[in-house]
């Protein structure tokens, strides 16, 4: 690890006045910068900041600090009640003690964990602009399918940022100059194109202070994970569901997926193929058509196609049964 300077903030004003890169649990940043991925000059500590709350919203929402640990998040009681798909993808991501350290902020910030990116000794357009992607042509078995590019194919790995999608949020950040920005999740995310370093939309020195959720939407709510192995594993697949039936008919649905994508993945064509539709075989087959219909495989991970649409049939089912 290279030598940095360190400070501590004691306000979100003098965190992103301090010019330097943010610090709370740490547990990606620090894995980072160990392998000399990341090496930045100045880490400011922002653990201590009064970020740490979950308040409920005049409309019914909750706005969530973002130094609210995961494992306090996917606990509190409004969330088990409200957004229970919130809750089950918190408590399908890493470990216990993970969980326990790892922040709101952060975990929407996680880098991916593409072979390739970790490995210093290899081509990755994402760690070293411009020298290449040796994923395409390599072990890609955990790697994208929708939203590549020439560029990269690597996966975003966060779990919660998969049901903050499904869920419409709302991320809330503070910049040097005062100027609060409200940016919704479904802007949030870049695809790679050409330039797979810039992952999302925030500036350098820009804080994310706290995350809005809506009030808790109708319907029922389901989160499920398909991985390699039963804990601490990423996702292959990943669906975050939430659907409504009114009069034997799907009055709504939102449907996130994570490991099929460069970003947590929502497209509104595979609920348009829903919406107004009775459940049903063909119905849940149209939408499955729609998430696949630019699906690319490379190899390695072409099983994830026929996996995906598995996934999502069976979830569509469990989630307008009965």
């Amino acid at each position: 690890m290279k030598t940095f300077e360190y400070a501590k903030a004691d306000s979100p004003e003098a965190a992103v006045a301090a010019g330097g890169r943010f610090i709370a649990g740490g547990t990606n940043l620090l894995d980072l910068m160990k392998l000399q991925i990341e090496t930045p000059e100045k880490l400011v500590d922002i653990s201590r900041l009064d970020l740490a709350e979950i308040e409920e919203r005049p409309d019914g929402g909750l706005t969530i600090g973002a130094l609210v640990p995961n494992s306090d998040l996917a606990a509190d009681a409004r969330v088990i009640k409200g957004y229970p798909v919130l809750s089950r993808a918190l408590l399908a991501g890493a470990s216990g003690q993970l969980r326990n350290k790892a922040s709101t902020g952060g975990n929407l910030l996680q880098r991916t964990r593409c072979y390739y990116f970790y490995d210093t000794a290899m081509p990755c357009n994402k760690r070293a602009p411009g020298s290449g992607c040796a994923a395409q042509g390599g072990f890609n078995r955990i790697l994208a399918v929708l939203g590549t590019s020439e560029a990269c194919i690597a996966t975003h790995p966060s779990d919660m940022a998969v049901a903050m999608r499904a869920l419409d949020a709302v991320i809330v950040t503070l910049k040097p100059d005062g100027d609060r920005r409200r940016i919704s999740i479904h802007d949030f995310y870049r695809l790679p194109g050409d330039s797979p370093q810039i992952e999302t939309m925030l500036h350098t020195d820009e804080l994310i202070t706290h995350v809005e959720l809506p009030p808790p939407p109708g319907g029922r709510q389901l989160y499920r994970k398909v991985r390699d192995r039963a804990s601490y594993a990423f996702a292959l697949v990943s669906v975050a569901g939430i659907v409504s039936v009114e009069d034997g008919k799907i009055a709504s649905a939102a449907l996130a997926f994570g490991g099929l994508a460069p970003m947590p993945w929502r497209d509104p064509a595979v609920e348009a193929a829903l919406v107004g539709q009775a459940p049903s075989t063909e119905a849940f087959e149209a939408a499955a058509d729609a998430l696949l219909a630019d699906a690319k495989g490379y190899g390695s991970n072409d099983f994830k196609i026929p996996l995906t649409r598995r996934v999502l049939i069976a979830c569509l089912r469990d989630l307008t049964e009965g």
